[in-house]
């Protein structure tokens, strides 16, 4: 039986891994934090966060009491438990996490992910295309944490509330998050054997691809090439990915999309992509990256994608770093 998603994360779109793309294109890239967004500082402990009592281990749901009503005009961000993760999360980072949240004026619980066996499957981005007190409240996290957040409505739904979950506009939210894991920022996989008459590759220090192609007329079918070998979960059909990418055309060699420019994976399901690039993923195990050279049939066809200056006859060429897998919800 499928665990039912968090009516919070139905609401916010955000399950599994977050972004998604419109059907028939290429991955649609995570918003760019700037320097005054929500993830360019840590947030500090106040008075009301420290005032809330957690109680239990981590893993396990927490028994959580405060006084109500509560009310912050700051989001703030006490540690109840300290984990043993060397890497703190950072703008980009993607966060596997459990969490409880409350009604901070009425001190009901309004949503729960679930723990152990019972947790549904959820990350979150830190990136300021989401709530912006969420992003905080995960943000400078290591593994192991277990985070007590209070925020302000300004730093949640806004001056809206949200009825579906009895949240007024004035209500503000109390949570208590367990930091389960951080996503991998690039592929981890093994090397594997470069192919004859394939575009090369070079990778920056960051692990963002440099492509670049031969001096050869494009193939007239679909190249797929582990670049690297992964050792986790294997892509299936329809799956939702999260994955860095960079494409180029091959008949310029110029690039015309990138998830590096910005903060934080693409994720997408397989399915609603160009034939191709989905093509590529399907089969492919997590922490792989994968050079796909696309023919126009299995690209854009006829028609192009004059946006991206993408042309009916364009062979397009991908490097993919599989970072995450995990099924499509239900709509």
């Amino acid at each position: 039986m499928s665990k039912k998603i968090p009516a919070l994360l139905t609401i916010l779109g955000l399950s599994v891994v977050l972004t998604a793309c419109s059907g028939g294109g290429t991955p649609a890239s995570t918003t760019s934090a700037d320097p005054a967004s929500a993830t360019a500082n840590c947030t500090e402990a106040g008075e009301t966060s420290d005032a809330i009592s957690v109680t239990g281990d981590f893993g396990v749901e927490p028994v959580v009491t405060f006084d109500s009503p509560l009310q912050t005009t700051a989001t703030e961000r006490t540690v109840s438990i300290t984990g043993d993760g060397e890497s703190k999360t950072k703008a980009g980072s993607v966060v596997q996490v459990s969490f409880t949240a409350f009604n901070g004026a009425t001190g009901e619980q309004v949503d729960s992910t679930g723990y152990g066996t019972d947790a549904s499957n959820v990350s979150l981005t830190v990136a300021d295309s989401y709530v912006p007190g969420l992003v905080r409240a995960v943000n400078c996290s290591v593994v192991g944490d277990r985070v007590v957040a209070v925020m302000p409505p300004a730093d949640g739904f806004g001056d809206q509330g949200w009825t579906d979950l009895g949240l007024g506009a004035d209500d503000s939210m109390v949570f208590v998050i367990d930091i389960n894991g951080i996503q991998a920022e690039r592929a981890t996989g093994v090397d594997q054997p470069a192919e004859a008459g394939l575009p090369t590759v070079e990778l920056a220090k960051n692990g963002e691809p440099t492509i670049t192609i031969p001096d050869a007329d494009a193939p007239s079918d679909l190249k797929i090439s582990t670049l690297k070998k992964g050792d986790g979960t294997v892509v299936a059909a329809g799956d939702t990915v999260a994955v860095e990418y960079t494409g180029v055309v091959w008949a310029t060699g110029d690039p015309f999309d990138s998830s590096w420019d910005v903060a934080g994976p693409a994720s997408f399901a397989t399915d609603q992509v160009v034939t191709g690039f989905g093509d590529a993923l399907v089969g492919q195990t997590v922490g792989s990256q994968v050079l796909a050279v696309i023919p126009p049939a299995q690209g854009y066809g006829e028609a192009g994608n004059s946006q991206a200056g993408i042309s009916g006859t364009d062979t397009l060429v991908f490097v993919v770093d599989v970072l995450g897998t995990g099924p499509t919800p239900a709509a």
